[in-house]
């Protein structure tokens, strides 16, 4: 059984995030960007972040996964589902719902900057960088900085589970 407490409310994710998608119309304004949801997790995220950018925005999704039914990160990345189009001569920039070690964003970037995109960013809702192992990760767009805690909701799992939690939760197994 899992104990589930607020990290951050609905509210706080909600300015946040639309304090980023003003951010990024400035940054590309005048172009488009098109924005590579990383799932499952980073689908909430998206969403909400895609509805507050007022350029044109495009979308695309990959599932890419280290973790399994675990708390840790296995440290080996799979590309589950690689995106439906071509990247040349986009602005790309790869929405993730949290950055850990950086594993999974380290191989994914390398990957995507092979396919020629006009320039390659990352945004993220949240990052815990003291667990990070690599360092070649840039964060982009950040929208909170979180202590070493396994979190859920808003996305996030915990063995497929509250995902659909309206806020961030630290879990607390008992």
């Amino acid at each position: 059984m899992e104990n589930i407490t607020v990290l951050l409310s609905e509210e706080e994710l909600d300015a946040k995030i639309k304090e980023m998608g003003e951010r990024i119309s400035r940054d590309y304004a005048g172009e488009s960007v098109h924005l590579i949801c990383v799932l499952k997790g980073a689908t909430f995220f998206m969403c909400e972040l895609a509805k507050r950018i007022s350029i044109p925005v495009s979308i695309d999704f990959m599932s890419v996964s280290s973790y399994g039914d675990s708390t840790e990160s296995s440290g080996v990345v799979k590309i589950i589902k690689d995106l439906d189009k071509p990247l040349e001569g986009k602005n790309v920039i790869v929405v993730e719902d949290i950055i850990d070690t950086g594993r999974t964003l380290s191989y994914l970037l390398k990957v995507l900057s092979h396919r020629s995109p006009k320039s390659l960013k990352l945004a993220t809702l949240l990052d815990k960088p003291d667990r990070r192992v690599v360092s070649d990760v840039t964060v982009d767009y950040e929208g909170f900085v979180i202590p070493d805690e396994f979190v859920v909701g808003y996305g996030l799992d915990y063995a497929e589970k509250y995902r659909n939690l309206p806020y961030i939760g630290v879990v607390h197994l008992q």
